[in-house]
Order: C-alpha cells, then structure tokens, then sequence
C-alpha cells in the first residue's frame, strides 16, 4: 500500500510518500509545496492545490494521511493555516483517496517514542526508519513521519478488522 503524508502549511506543505509491505516500510519520495508570500492568499492556496495534485498524480498513493491542526497565539496566522489545511485536505479526497488525520502528538509518539519530541528527533527517527530519505526540508521530513503513524494506525485496524472478520 502507497501512503501519502501531509504536514500543511502556507508557506510550505511538506509531503511524503511510503510504501507498506506487510511489517517493511519503504522510502519512495518526499518534498515540499511552496507558495510565495508575496501572493494573494488565493493564489498561494491555488498554488499548494495544484503542486499536491501533481504529487497524487505522480507517485499515485491509495490513501493520505494529515497533521491535525494546533493552535498558536497569533489569530491571523491560525486561520491562513486553517486554509491551507483545508487545501491540504481537499486535494486527495478529490481524487478519491481516503484521508486520516493525527494530532502532533500522536505523530511524535508514533516515531521517536515521545509525544512531545521536537523536529530534530522527529527527523533523525525518520531517517532511521526509512533508509535512503534525505527529506529536503523539516516539513518533508514531518510529512513522512506522518505517513509513518498512519502505516502503523492503518495496519493496526487492519489487523483488528481480519481478526473479527475470523472470530466470526
């Protein structure tokens, strides 16, 4: 199964992509969406759009996992990352890819081991996990640290669907 990892932001949407074969995880491409501050909010989230659909288009995920937004101080900045987070949401459910969502904290437990690591840890764990991933930015390298809890969420359900599936 091919995972596609989202870690929205305006300026920079990172995004990774995974392949599951049963317990293996393997590295197939990671990298980051940008948009030009100096462009009108529509154009900046028509640009994120656009790059996210030719990555869906490219490396053709089944399914696409989000960071779950957190709030800051700043409304004004909340509210652009909301949108673009809804960009990000709406590119792959668009093209019909089913799309999970993570809190932060889950994400970080996930890979290093604790809820509250930070970017370095995130992104040394992500190089451990997945050998050959020189993700090009820290949001690349949170996109597939996303992708990495989702493989391990997924195949969890997975798991407890086929064993009720048996019990039955």
């Amino acid at each position: 199964m091919r995972l596609l990892g989202l870690d929205p932001g305006l300026k920079a949407t990172g995004w990774g992509i995974v392949e599951t074969h049963g317990n293996r995880l393997i590295f197939i491409a990671s990298g980051t969406v940008r948009s030009a501050a100096d462009q009108s909010l529509a154009t900046r989230l028509s640009a994120i759009y656009t790059g996210l659909l030719t990555v869906i288009n490219t490396y053709k995920p089944d399914e696409a996992a989000v960071e779950e937004t957190f709030l800051n101080r700043n409304p004004g900045s909340t509210l652009k990352l909301g949108q673009a987070r809804g960009v990000v949401l709406l590119a792959p459910a668009q093209a019909g890819l089913s799309v999970s969502e993570y809190a932060a904290t889950t994400i970080k437990k996930t890979v290093v081991g604790t809820g509250h690591a930070d970017k370095i840890q995130v992104q040394s764990m992500v190089s451990r996990l997945l050998p050959g991933s020189l993700a090009e930015s820290p949001d690349a390298a949170d996109a597939l640290a996303i992708a990495i809890c989702h493989a391990h969420y997924s195949s969890a359900a997975n798991r407890k669907a086929s064993l009720s599936m048996v019990q039955q």
